[in-house]
C-alpha cells in the first residue's frame, strides 16, 4: 500500500502537465456539476412549495350531503398521488365569500345562496399525475366540477424535467471527458516505464505492486479535481443568492433557495466520490490496456 501511495504522487508530479490538465477538466465538471445541483435543488424546494399552492378543487352535484363528501374525502385520501384534502363546507364558503365582498351586507341573507358550494381542495404528490386525478374525478357521479391548473402543473412538471436533462447531458459528457484524460496521462507514464514495467513483471512482481501507483494517480487526479471547485461553488452561490435578493426581488419571492450548509451537506461528498470514481474509471482502464507482458 506504501507503494501505491508513495508510486501515485511520484506519476502524478512526473507528467505534471498531462496531470493538470486532468485536474483541470474534472474540475469543470465538478463545478458545472456543482451549480447544476444547486440549481436543481432549489427549484426542487420551489417546485415542493408551488405544490401547496397548485391543488385540484372539486364541486359537487346539488343536493350531496356532507356525509357523502367526507365519504369521498376519505377515498380521495387513499390515492397515493394525493398529498392531502381540505374540506371547506357551504357555510364557510358562503361566510369567506361575504367577508370578502360584501362585509357587513352579507348579514342580510337569511339562507346561504352558496348552499351548493361545499368543495374538496385536494393537493398533489406528483404535479405529473395531476391530469388522471382530474380525469377520475370527473366521471365520478357526485362530482358536479373539477377546477385545476393544468397550465401551471405541466410547467412547473416541465422544468424540472428539463433541468434534470440539461444537467445529466452536460455532467455525462464532461465525466467522459475526464476519464479520456486520466486515461491518457497514466498513458503517458506507463509508456515512458515501459521496458522498467516488463522487467518487474518477469521477476514477479505482484499486478497490485506494478497497477498501484497508476490507479493511486488516479485517484489522486480525481479527488484534487473534485474537492478544487467546491470552494467557488459555495461562493459564486452565496453571492448569487444574494445578488438576486437584492435586485430581483420578485425571483427572490418566487423561488425558494436553500442554506449553502444545507446543499453542501450532500454536494460535498457526492462531488468527492464522483472525481474518485471517474479517476478510478480512468486509471483501471488504462492499465488492464496497457500492463500486460
Amino acid at each position: 500500500m506504501g507503494n501505491a501511495v508513495k508510486g501515485g504522487f511520484s506519476c502524478l508530479f512526473r507528467n505534471k502537465w498531462y496531470s493538470l490538465a486532468s485536474v483541470l477538466t474534472v474540475s469543470v465538471c465538478i463545478f458545472l456539476f456543482g451549480m447544476f445541483y444547486t440549481i436543481l435543488a432549489d427549484l426542487q424546494e420551489t417546485l415542493a412549495a408551488a405544490r401547496e399552492e397548485v391543488q385540484v378543487t372539486v364541486f359537487f352535484e346539488e343536493g350531496t350531503g356532507e356525509e357523502e363528501i367526507l365519504a369521498f374525502k376519505g377515498k380521495l385520501e387513499k390515492r397515493e398521488e394525493v398529498a392531502g384534502v381540505d374540506y371547506t363546507s357551504a357555510d364557510e364558503a358562503w361566510a369567506s365569500f361575504s367577508q370578502s365582498y360584501l362585509g357587513d351586507g352579507g348579514e342580510s341573507f337569511q339562507t346561504n345562496p352558496l348552499k351548493d358550494s361545499a368543495s374538496l381542495q385536494i393537493y398533489m404528490k406528483d404535479l405529473g399525475a395531476q391530469g388522471d386525478l382530474v380525469a377520475w374525478l370527473e366521471n365520478q357521479s357526485l362530482v358536479r366540477s373539477v377546477k385545476y391548473s393544468g397550465a401551471a402543473a405541466e410547467t412547473l412538471f416541465g422544468a424540472g424535467n428539463l433541468l434534470t436533462l440539461a444537467m445529466t447531458g452536460v455532467v455525462g459528457i464532461l465525466l467522459a471527458v475526464s476519464a479520456f484524460l486520466i486515461s491518457m496521462t497514466i498513458t503517458v507514464g506507463i509508456v515512458s516505464r515501459k521496458e522498467e514495467i516488463e522487467i518487474l513483471k518477469y521477476i514477479g512482481a505482484s499486478d497490485f505492486f506494478v497497477c498501484g501507483p497508476y490507479v493511486t494517480e488516479g485517484l489522486l487526479i480525481g479527488l484534487i479535481g473534485a474537492a478544487l471547485p467546491l470552494g467557488a461553488v459555495w461562493y459564486l452561490y452565496d453571492r448569487a443568492v444574494l445578488y438576486i435578493g437584492q435586485n430581483y426581488t420578485l425571483v427572490y419571492s418566487l423561488m425558494r433557495f436553500l442554506p449553502a450548509e444545507t446543499l453542501f451537506e450532500t454536494l460535498v461528498p457526492v462531488s468527492l466520490g464522483l472525481g474518485m470514481g471517474i479517476g478510478l474509471l480512468g486509471s483501471l482502464l488504462t492499465v488492464r490496456k496497457h500492463l500486460k507482458v
